[in-house]
């Protein structure tokens, strides 16, 4: 038990008198630290004295598709923050190859009884995957939030990085570099915002045929790929669904003994950590993860008090970040 006691008052920073009077329910302690101790408790794996049980445990769970791409972390870190300033839990729940899969996470977060659920990237976005596990936090009023664009009839509110917006920046700087023969290497088909960027290219671009449309999966070696074929097929442009993706399209053009941004310019999406130190320093879109983080969080807490939120998506602007990958199209 003084083990407990000094474990849970260390991580709250209060005293063990303190954490000894929340776990016995006697009065004296504000409900801001009474809550930072029932979280402490569920985060040091402690169980929560019997009389204290039947409170929800104002755990959160924290969805992530991957780790590997740096964007997920950095949302993870905002909205982590954010929630635990409002005496909320995050539990951290990263889907792994052949691991725990994302419907089976929700399954294990409706037995801890959480308070909600943030998805920041996931099955949501894409249209032809399985969608159950959702409905059933729907089923079971769960407080839900989503980050970054999903299909239609969710029916949870949302917030997202302008896709439209961001590819009129990509293209329209490329164009002003005189780049004519631009090329887009996107997520797979299904994938609601990569439809988004196509869809905004094909509104305001150039001539852009379905040859100059690469499909891939998230990854470096999906975006090398891709890129080939687009090199192939004469792009001096390439605009990417990813920042993994663009480092991919930079190795494809070395690959062929091309020069980034001499013979092919690529511009990335997210402005993850690290694309300033990358070699060229990458052309990236930046998405607004404080604002948008600290949004999703604000709109979850709003849940969990009993007020509704509209099943609306709150859109952000992105920035245009440019660097050393991009320069004026080679001259043929």
């Amino acid at each position: 038990m003084t083990r407990r006691l000094a474990q849970v008052a260390k991580k709250v920073g209060v005293s063990e008198a303190t954490v000894s009077r929340v776990l016995n329910g006697k009065p004296g302690v504000s409900e801001a630290t009474r809550q930072a101790v029932l979280s402490a408790l569920d985060v040091l794996g402690y169980e929560r004295p019997t009389q204290l049980r039947g409170e929800r445990a104002r755990l959160v769970g924290l969805v992530l598709p991957e780790l590997r791409n740096p964007i997920f972390p950095a949302f993870g870190e905002v909205i982590g923050g954010a929630l635990a300033q409002l005496g909320l839990t995050p539990v951290l729940c990263t889907q792994t190859k052949g691991g725990v899969s994302e419907a089976d996470y929700v399954d294990l977060l409706l037995q801890q009884q959480v308070s909600g659920v943030v998805f920041a990237g996931g099955l949501y976005a894409q249209a032809d995957a399985e969608h159950d596990h959702y409905r059933r936090l729907a089923d079971r009023k769960i407080p839900v939030v989503l980050v970054n664009a999903s299909i239609e009839d969710l029916g949870f509110p949302g917030v997202s990085c302008d896709d439209a917006v961001a590819m009129e920046r990509a293209w329209r700087h490329l164009s002003s570099l005189g780049h004519e023969r631009i090329g887009l290497v996107l997520g797979p088909a299904d994938h609601v915002p990569s439809k988004r960027k196509l869809a905004a290219a094909r509104a305001f671009g150039a001539e852009l045929p379905e040859e100059r449309v690469a499909r891939a999966m998230f990854s470096l070696e999906d975006g090398q790929a891709a890129t080939a074929r687009l090199l192939d097929r004469g792009v001096t442009g390439i605009i990417c669904a990813s920042d993994p993706l663009a480092l991919g399209a930079v190795r494809a053009a070395r690959r062929r003994g091309l020069g980034v941004p001499a013979d092919v310019s690529v511009v990335g999406y997210d402005d993850s950590a690290f694309m300033n130190c990358t070699e060229p320093p990458l052309t990236t879109v930046r998405q607004p993860i404080e604002a948008m983080g600290r949004a999703a969080v604000e709109l979850l807490n709003v849940q969990i008090g009993g007020n509704p939120v509209p099943a609306e998506e709150l859109l952000f602007e992105p920035e245009l970040v440019v660097r050393g990958s991009t320069a004026q199209a080679p001259r043929n």
